[in-house]
């Protein structure tokens, strides 16, 4: 999952940036013949592609004999294994390609070919083959595999609508690799290597998304898993004193691509829509809303004088990808059904580890290496009016068009997120377009039960009138602290959340403004730090760990935030959180946090004659109760940090980004964070992290 080439992405960024504001995208004058409602993609297309994060390789060895003994296969995992945390290069990197589509009203067919470096690689350890190397401390790099260049040949079947197309892809793949292998002798310090080059054909099937940004260029993302089957068996040079190796391998990987297309002969592009004509958001009784977003973020060296099983390692590049569809209907006047499956795919940086106000809002606790499909919302929303003034609510994401009571009570059951509902803020609450660090777009002390993607099941209630909202809800808290499984005991141990949310105009400036006060109380299975350090510091347990896991039981946490959002100009925007918690016992399921502190300032393009775009600076202090901060002091690992040992100072971030509107559906953004003390640990960074943004929503 380690990237070491962007070029292929920086230059198709920066081919839209300078082409979207060229694009002729004038509706047919009065009279024309109706333009269809999506694109037609009829004909060639050239391109170019550049790695979109989280592509991994994945190599087997064996049976393999040393000097004629059988030694087990071997399977080289993936790049997401801790122990890889620092390592480099696992990422392709960018090629050409080109194609011809075939189109029958919304529904196409084509065929693409491709070819692209690589550097896809793979170090096999000496404990994992043997040899007579296994008890060898440290360990060392036995075996380097690497894949170099890579073609395919593919079909393509798709569907068009509005700007988009939607496609899955079929077909042959072919790659070369290079495997080296070293030996010592460990009598007597000599080394013997080998070295193989091998060519491998296999299949691969795929799937991506494209947008048109101009009559001659699309912007997309292209997932395609290859494998590339098993090579017949080889030599591998001697092991000294053992005897030759003889072996065979197999290959397949998951590779995410960003595409720049040229289509020369021009794409025949639908009608805008104004967005305020007359029944254009209102969708009847259906709403269909998608989004994908891509980040890619790195950080370089720091200084890092010791390392924990939790710490930030230093120079390394992580990406990360969502794809979500917004699925909704409107069962009656006043009831909708909503359902939300998202494809993730991608880490943070170490494994979205070793900073407690993180720096990726879309990195996961849940990772993976290659596209996972989960359901992550589906709840029922009925809403009943008590009368009065009414409002109409436009289609949207999670939202089938309406017409409302303004004084109602709306109840939620089913499956989302607590951030749906709960200490929203218009200047910072949303990392696929505004803010990315935790403690900037949440109130980062708030542990609001969920599970590792976030989300969590249960019931929320909101009564709203014109000038405020009250809500409540009630849900399942996770089974151990940072799990994925919720805990089905919803009478023992759940989380409560109370929010009011006050409405207003500032005086003088004429600028509405909300301010949200939260208050929640979750009950799980959490052990308390207190405890457990004293455990361990009396020798009862020899790891603070094993303290924590044999003492959980049902216990409470509880706690606050306060959230200010407030309009200073229409361009311009200020935001303010703080939040604590009480601090006693493990935090569940957000992060390593028990009082912060943020805000920051947003302002749209308008000066600059970009209204569209948005500039943000903020920034946040964190901090730990006394007790928590002995849990770490003695070798503790929480949700997100643990560095072995604390020389504790409060965690501070600075975060400013740029969102360049490339179309009113395509935003890339640029983002540059600062954080001192990561981990609350004085005795590492500062730390500079440097970011990538695509986000495109329909």
């Amino acid at each position: 999952m380690r990237r070491t080439g962007g070029a292929g992405i920086g230059v198709a960024l920066g081919l839209c940036a300078g082409l979207a504001n060229a694009a002729d995208l004038r509706p047919p004058v009065p009279g024309a013949p109706a333009a269809p409602t999506f694109v037609d993609w009829s004909g060639p297309y050239l391109g170019i592609e550049g790695s979109a994060g989280a592509s991994f390789g994945n190599y087997s060895f064996g049976p393999s004999t040393v000097g004629g003994r059988p030694i087990p296969a071997f399977q080289s995992g993936d790049s997401t294994r801790r122990s890889d945390a620092g390592r480099t290069a696992t990422t392709a990197v960018g090629g050409l390609f080109g194609g011809y589509n075939w189109q029958t009203g919304p529904y196409l067919y084509g065929l693409e070919a491709d070819i692209y470096g690589a550097n896809l690689k793979r170090p096999v350890p000496s404990t994992a083959l043997g040899f007579g190397y296994e008890d060898v401390d440290p360990p060392f790099t036995l075996i380097r595999d690497k894949t170099n260049l890579y073609g395919a040949v593919r079909g393509r079947l798709g569907y068009s609508f509005e700007s988009y197309l939607v496609y899955a892809t079929f077909g042959l793949a072919g790659a070369n690799a290079r495997v080296l292998a070293t030996y010592p002798d460990l009598a007597t310090g000599a080394v013997a290597a080998a070295r193989r080059n091998l060519s491998f054909l296999g299949f691969t099937l795929g799937a991506g998304v494209q947008y048109a940004i101009t009559p001659n260029l699309a912007l997309g993302l292209d997932y395609r898993y290859i494998d590339l089957g098993r090579s017949g068996r080889f030599g591998l040079g001697t092991v000294p004193g053992l005897g030759p190796v003889s072996t065979e391998a197999a290959f397949s990987s998951h590779q995410m691509m960003a595409r720049l297309s040229w289509y020369p002969d021009g794409l025949k592009l639908p009608a805008e829509v104004a967005e305020d004509a007359p029944g254009s958001r209102d969708t009847g009784r259906y709403s269909f809303h998608g989004q994908t977003t891509f980040v890619s973020q790195g950080v370089p060296g720091f200084r890092a004088p010791y390392r924990g099983e939790n710490s930030l390692v230093p120079n390394q590049v992580q990406s990360t990808t969502t794809a979500t569809l917004f699925l909704g209907v409107k069962l009656t006047d006043s009831t909708e059904l909503y359902y939300n499956p998202e494809f993730s795919q991608g880490f943070g940086l170490s494994r979205t580890l070793g900073v407690a106000g993180f720096v990726n809002g879309e990195a996961q606790k849940a990772g993976a290496p290659f596209p996972k499909l989960r359901s992550n919302r589906y709840f029922v929303r009925q809403t009943f009016g008590l009368g009065g003034a009414t409002e109409d609510v436009p289609d949207g994401v999670n939202q089938v068009a309406m017409t409302r009571d303004i004084e109602r009570i709306t109840v939620v059951a089913g499956k989302f997120a607590l951030g749906d509902f709960f200490d929203g803020n218009v200047y910072a609450h949303d990392p696929r377009v505004d803010f990315m660090n935790w403690s900037i777009w949440g109130s980062s002390a708030w542990d609001f039960p969920a599970n590792l993607p976030g989300f969590t099941q249960g019931v929320m209630v909101e009564y709203n009138r014109p000038e405020f909202a009250i809500r409540a809800a009630y849900t399942q808290v996770p089974k151990q602290p940072s799990n994925d499984v919720l805990d089905p005991r919803v009478f023992e141990r759940a989380g409560t959340n109370i929010e009011f949310e006050e409405r207003h105009v500032l005086p003088g400036l004429d600028q509405p403004g909300k301010l949200r006060i939260g208050l929640f109380s979750n009950v799980g299975n959490t052990a308390n730090y207190r405890q457990v350090v004293d455990l361990t510091q009396s020798g009862a347990f020899d790891d603070i760990n094993d303290a924590a896991a044999a003492t959980r039981r049902p216990r409470r946490k509880t706690g606050a935030y306060i959230n200010l959002e407030q309009a200073l100009t229409p361009d311009l925007g200020l935001f303010a959180r703080a939040s604590v918690s009480d601090g006693r016992n493990e935090s569940l399921s957000f992060t390593d946090i028990d009082r912060s502190l943020s805000g920051g300032l947003s302002l749209k393009g308008t000066a600059w004659e970009r209204p569209s775009d948005t500039v943000g600076i903020g920034a946040a202090i964190n901090g730990l109760s006394p007790s928590h901060r002995a849990f770490f002091a003695n070798g503790g690992l929480g949700l997100l940090i643990g560095d072995g040992r604390l020389n504790y100072a409060p965690e501070r971030a600075f975060e400013t980004y740029y969102a360049l509107s490339l179309t009113k559906a395509v935003t890339v953004s640029f983002n540059y964070q600062l954080v001192v003390n990561p981990a609350y640990n004085r005795d590492r960074g500062p730390a500079n992290f440097f970011g990538t943004r695509l986000h495109a929503d329909f």
